[in-house]
């Protein structure tokens, strides 16, 4: 990697707080640019322009991502005085059409919700912790890196608030449910402290529990409790919290910020997922909707 690019990821890292793994994938896309182009801070205008044919056979979305990344350094090799020109323009600049989240229907959360209670009776630990997981996912919304990095300090005794980081080192409030805040102190109340962690959910090294293991934790509930697992994941969780509170006349701008977006066109994804609803609702449900029509 040449020092151009180390030191514009070391930028993103200190001034805009860039998270590890945003930092990854701008390290990853960075090292494929240059491995075509060699250094970024000399590359030609004529050698750029010709990644649209290496990227061709990318998805639209994947070469947008690219791209984007491409240009933000070329901006701080600007600001840094290395290039003179700006070749962000021969960058291919693909058109993405940002596809709806998927949903989960109030039905298959009950289902989720009704299986991991009914596990959470045997008292055993790694069934509390899973209901815990789960209410803090579809109850307050939150990225899986943020719940599971949670710290155990993050959790008050009797407000109804945690701080959580978000992207970019972000601090908010969101609000706890009372069922929530139930399964949190029956897992507190067995979360091991042997090694001592300082996090909320523990690994046995004592670090927290990772991304990937509440991923697969979340699968093998689906499965047990009746659903299709490729429809069940953190994110979806995230998503089915958005909708339903909109659906339920939430604020979009309250709505940012449970959320965590630093842009609010991020969030008016969710009134394209509510719209589709009542589109579905209005054809199915309407007296018109099963009326013949005349020639």
């Amino acid at each position: 990697m040449s020092e151009a690019t180390r030191a514009f990821l070391d930028m993103l890292a200190a001034e805009r707080g860039a998270a590890a793994n945003t930092l990854a994938a701008y390290r990853r896309d960075l090292e494929g640019a240059e491995e075509a182009l060699g250094d970024l801070a000399q590359a030609p205008r004529a050698a750029i322009a010709k990644l649209a044919h290496e990227w061709a056979a990318l998805a639209p979305s994947t070469v947008a991502r690219k791209a984007s990344a491409l240009r933000q350094f070329f901006g701080f090799a600007i600001d840094e005085g290395w290039r003179s020109d700006d070749p962000s323009g021969a960058l291919p600049n693909p058109r993405t059409r940002r596809p709806l989240p998927k949903v989960l229907g109030h039905e298959a959360v009950e289902a989720l919700l009704a299986r991991a209670e009914l596990e959470a009776e045997s008292g055993k630990p790694a069934a509390l912790r899973q209901l815990a997981l789960l209410e803090m996912l579809y109850g307050s919304g939150l990225r899986a890196t943020e719940l599971v990095s949670l710290p155990l300090s993050a959790i008050p005794r009797d407000a109804p608030l945690i701080t959580v980081m978000g992207k970019g080192g972000q601090a908010r409030m969101v609000p706890v449910s009372e069922r929530a805040k139930e399964s949190l102190s029956q897992w507190i109340a067995v979360r091991p402290k042997d090694p001592p962690s300082r996090y909320l959910f523990p690994s046995r090294n004592g670090k927290h529990f990772t991304r990937v293991r509440l991923f697969q934790l979340l699968k093998e509930l689906a499965v047990r409790a009746g659903l299709d697992p490729a429809g069940v994941s953190p994110h979806v969780l995230r998503h089915a919290f958005a909708t339903h509170l909109l659906e339920g006349g939430a604020d979009l701008r309250v709505l940012q910020t449970l959320l965590g977006h630093a842009d609010i066109a991020t969030t008016q994804i969710y009134t394209h997922v509510d719209a589709a609803r009542l589109v579905e609702l209005v054809n199915s449900r309407h007296p018109l909707a099963s009326r013949k029509t005349t020639d």
